[in-house]
Order: C-alpha cells, then structure tokens, then sequence
C-alpha cells in the first residue's frame, strides 16, 4: 500500500458505474458508457429496450444508496464518525459533482470503496481513472482532495462466508427431491479475452477470471459443494471478437441437453442487482429454463446485507492501520492506491478493447 500524506481519514466516497432513472435518461446514459468506443448506435438501440422494459431506471442507484445507508450504520455502531459521500461514472450523481460536495465540506483526505471486487481493467484500473479525473476536476477549481482507493475484496472472509450462505438459501428453496442433484453455476460479466490477458502478470495470468474461478472455488467449498461451474454473462459488441465463455444461458442449455433438472445460479461477479443480473438472469436464462421445464434458483447478491457493510467497515480499518488484514485466497489482492495511481505489477493492465 502507498504511503499518504496523512493518516486521518475524513470520508468515505462510494464509486459506481451508475445508470438511468427513467426513460429520457437512458439513451444520454448508454452514450457515456460507450463514448469513444466505437459502439454502433444500433448497438445501444438493443441494450436500451432491457432498460426501458423495466421503466427506463435501472436498480443500480437505489441499491448503493442502501449499501450506503448499510454502511453508515456499521461505521456507527464501531464509533466510527466518517461521512459517506456517492458518485457514478457515467449517470448522477456523478463523480465531480460528489468531488465538489467533498470540497465544499472540507474533505480532505477521503476513501474510495469501488463496487467491484476484482482486479481487471473495468473492475479496479477504470475506478482509479475515475479518481484521477476528480482530481484534475478539483484542480482546475484550485481545490485538493487526496483519495485513497480501497483494495479489491473478492476473497475477503465476509464475502465469501455471506455468498456461502446464500448460496445454501438457494438449495433450501429447492424442492427436497431436486437438492441432491442440482448444479452450482457461478457467473460474472464476460470481458474480452484480450482484456483479461491484459489483467495480470508473467506470474499471475489473466487476473480477472483466475479470481473469479478463485472466489468461487472458495464460495462453493464454504456452502459445503464439490463441484461447480464458472461461466460468463453480458458480453456485447462485434461477435467476432472474443471474449470469455461459456455464456450462462448456452450453458444451461447445453446442461439440460445432458439431463439437467435444476441449477443453482450464483452471480458472484455483481455486488447488487443491478441491470445485467435483473436482464440477463432474471429475464433470459429464466425464459429460456421455463420453456425447457427446467427448475433455476438464481443466488441473492451479497450488497444489500449487513455483512457486506461490515465488510466495508473491516476494509476501512485496513487502510488505517496501513496493511492487509483478512483474505482466504493466494492471487494478488491489489486496487488500493492514492489518487489514482496505477497499483504496479500490471495489476489491471491497460486494455480499452471495445465491447
């Protein structure tokens, strides 16, 4: 961990992709997503009919508004006096509008708690690109505000323990006859293969996937199953261009070909239920399962429980006492850094491939 240039810290900023409100927000909000990467507007006209089917708003901002308040309870309740400030990236309340409330109440060395777990371009470096941004936005303000990017959490005791746990609350929901044969499926957002490849060292490889199978591998072995699988969602773009696979609802298909009744579906890689878990899970794969008769019970996301504040809590202390506290697993655990910095080791590598 960087060092910084003072060890009280004065606030903690929530940092989120962000998404629209309603319907006239929705077209501006997928054309800051995709600004700059040649994303066809034909593109956007598909992606645009899953928000509009749900009313245009996407759940994203009610839901770190809960982990928010989550969180503010937790820090409470350990006599921990930091106020918890919201900024997206690409919809309101955005980033330098959270940076100049920051400034305007005198913040001057805050944290940044991602809501991403994983190494990666899209999953840490982009966030700390976020940072710098504020940064240069306060400058040009003349005003300063050190941020200071917590680590990523994939294999914190917390959220594998919580996963577990809901993991098990999904078999129990099952009819008795189907437990014993129902398949564990984790999935995660798709990225380019060259993406991933980008997200690692000599040492470490593709450092977005390795996690997520990792983080899976200890999930599963938590709730008490042996096998499993590791799949993909949400991949978009060129067909051509590849990216991580098997898609979750090929797979369920190609699972139920062989005789499978029953999946257990575990979207590890997504902290809340945001669009791409309520679409792709909760809207295809279950159409596609129901036409095929087959049984799914689709996994509760770790954002909305009390844990996962705690595990916000237990990450700030890190940060105070400078170190690394509590983690399960043996890949690098990186994405804490001051002001942006790229976290070294080619952590998170450089790729912008275009979806």
């Amino acid at each position: 961990m960087n060092e910084r240039t003072s060890d009280a810290f004065d606030a903690l900023l929530v940092l989120s992709f962000g998404g629209p409100e309603g319907h006239e927000e929705v077209r501006p909000f997928l054309e800051n997503v995709t600004r700059g990467r040649g994303i066809p507007p034909e593109r956007l006209d598909d992606v645009a009919v899953h928000y509009h089917h749900f009313g245009g708003v996407s759940p994203i901002n009610a839901l770190n508004k809960e982990i928010i308040a989550n969180v503010e309870t937790e820090l409470a309740s350990r006599g921990v006096d930091l106020p918890v400030y919201f900024g997206n990236r690409n919809w309101k309340p955005f980033d330098n509008e959270a940076a100049d409330l920051m400034a305007k109440d005198g913040v001057k060395n805050a944290l940044v708690l991602a809501t991403s777990a994983w190494g990666g371009y899209s999953g840490c470096q982009q966030y700390q690109e976020d940072i710098q941004g504020m940064i240069e936005h306060l400058e040009a303000q003349e005003e300063s505000i050190t941020f200071t990017k917590l680590r990523q959490f994939y294999d914190h005791p917390r959220f594998v323990g919580t996963m577990a746990r809901l993991v098990q609350d999904s078999y129990a929901k099952l009819p008795e006859y189907l437990r014993g044969e129902a398949r564990l499926v984790f999935t995660a957002h798709s990225i380019p293969l060259a993406a991933d490849d980008a997200a690692g060292t000599p040492q470490d490889g593709s450092l977005y996937s390795q996690q997520v199978k990792e983080a899976s591998a200890l999930i599963a072995a938590a709730a008490g199953v042996e096998d499993f699988d590791v799949v993909w969602q949400s991949r978009s773009g060129n067909p051509r261009t590849p990216w991580l696979e098997p898609d979750i609802v090929d797979h369920a298909v190609e699972l139920h070909e062989k005789g499978q009744k029953a999946l257990i579906v575990c979207p590890v890689g997504f902290i809340s239920d945001h669009m791409e878990v309520i679409w792709d899970l909760d809207s295809e794969l279950m159409e596609e399962a129901e036409r095929r008769n087959m049984v799914v019970e689709r996994v509760a996301t770790v954002g909305p429980t009390p844990d996962f504040a705690a595990l916000v809590a237990d990450l700030i202390e890190e940060a105070q006492l400078k170190r690394i506290i509590e983690r399960l697993g043996t890949l690098p655990v990186r994405g804490s850094s001051i002001n942006g910095a790229p976290c070294g080791d080619g952590c998170c590598g450089t790729s912008k491939v275009a979806g």
